[in-house]
């Protein structure tokens, strides 16, 4: 009985355009999306003056359509943040003003660990090279402490702005940060800030009623810039008792 062998051609390259489409598909989806924004000049309507005006018109989509008032509140809070759009500290505070101090933290750390993510994955695709020259010395600063203990770090960065938010969803990318660990660091990290800026957005309702102007140094008060640093030291402390272990071991 003959056996016949039928030799199947590689499939080396059918692969290698498969992995070049996951490589360049986040870049493709970030591109198509941050185009729409500058095509209809969105990005201007991330600022204090835009939701004072509008905050009547958000208020009632609430009131009617809060489903959708959320789903679009979390693609636009995505989208600003995975293309570093400036106006984060506006929609964090608007999402206190619509939803709550709760509601409202709950749903924008959703939308910020959503978009985070996503410039996580871009740093880590076919634009990794040209994102790495961007955050530049940052990689060096960082590398230390997210080699020490990367959770604890991440949770530091994301509680206090030691450096740009936008270095802080990059770095852990170049520096070979595991997403599992990137993601729940931002979604455990940004929590407390994230609840006193909904909490300061709670209040804007008598502040527009009254015609007064906000502004984000109005917003960055002492106290909260305080309450942001005790919590920054919280996190600290996985880190100073790993080096208290290892001192006794030592």
């Amino acid at each position: 009985m003959t056996v016949t062998i039928r030799e199947t051609a590689p499939a080396a390259p059918s692969r290698g355009r498969a992995t070049q489409l996951k490589r360049w598909a986040p870049v493709a989806g970030l591109a198509a999306v941050g185009g729409l924004v500058v095509a209809f000049d969105l990005h201007q309507y991330l600022s204090f003056s835009a939701l004072q005006d509008h905050n009547e018109t958000l208020r009632a989509l609430v009131a009617g359509h809060r489903a959708a008032a959320v789903l679009g509140y979390i693609a636009i809070y995505a989208v600003a943040t995975a293309l570093s759009l400036p106006g984060g500290l506006v929609l964090t505070v608007a999402g206190g003003f619509l939803f709550g101090p709760v509601q409202g933290t709950a749903i924008t750390v959703v939308a910020a660990t959503i978009g985070a993510s996503a410039i996580f994955l871009v740093a880590r695709s076919a634009l990794g090279d040209a994102l790495r020259r961007r955050a530049g010395g940052a990689i060096g600063r960082m590398a230390e402490g997210f080699r020490d203990n990367a959770l604890s770090y991440l949770l530091v960065l994301r509680l206090v702005p030691l450096f740009p938010f936008f270095l802080v969803n990059l770095v852990p990318a170049f520096l070979g940060v595991r997403l599992g660990t990137y993601v729940l660091g931002t979604f455990v990290g940004i929590i407390p800030g994230t609840f006193v800026y909904t909490s300061v957005g709670t209040g804007l309702g008598s502040v527009f009623a009254s015609g007064a102007e906000v502004s984000v140094a109005g917003v960055l008060t002492p106290e909260v810039i305080v309450a942001l640093a005790g919590l920054a030291l919280l996190s600290l402390l996985p880190v100073v008792y790993k080096r208290l272990a290892q001192r006794k071991a030592t």
